[in-house]
């Protein structure tokens, strides 16, 4: 099963340098059956760009919680076994296709690392600040969130992941 982990580039180089994702349980996203319905379509690749928009918004938060962190949102893709993903419960529309992977993961079986580019950095730095406001309902808030997803994710392997440490 792919499964998408929302990371931050600090979040990365931990995981580089441990040569693992982790620790679980690792939030993860996948399709689930409620994403499925959710998105209504049966192209599975469709379906998994759906799960990778996902752990792309949960890397915005993450990014929005740590000031530190550069303002780039990063997802690693990663082949597990389907007994590896739990289901996680009394999910909202917000998680929808979220699970937890029970063990961590080396970092060398990933498929891949999606990552922004660095134009996008204004972009997901506008976006982290206005979350607060868009969860509480502010229009002109979520415009700016929406924003973030204007930009995609490019592709990576994971042999690269040195060269966007840098």
């Amino acid at each position: 099963m792919r499964v998408y982990v929302p990371l931050t580039l600090p979040g990365l180089a931990e995981a580089h340098k441990a040569g693992e994702l982790g620790p679980a349980p690792l939030r993860a996203y996948t399709v689930t059956p409620a994403l499925r319905e959710w998105y209504v379509s049966d192209d599975i690749e469709e379906l998994e760009y759906a799960a990778l928009s996902r752990a792309a918004a949960a890397s915005l938060r993450m990014i929005a919680e740590d000031a530190g962190a550069p303002r780039r949102r990063v997802v690693i893709a990663v082949d597990v076994p389907d007994k590896a993903v739990g289901a996680t419960p009394g999910l909202d529309e917000a998680t929808l296709g979220q699970v937890a992977l029970d063990a961590a993961v080396r970092l060398s079986t990933a498929a891949a690392v999606h990552v922004d580019a660095g134009d996008a950095e204004e972009d997901v730095a506008a976006a982290a600040a206005a979350l607060p406001a868009a969860d509480a309902g502010d229009d002109d808030a979520q415009f700016t969130v929406d924003g973030a997803e204007d930009h995609e994710l490019l592709w990576f392997g994971v042999q690269e992941i040195p060269g966007l440490l840098r």
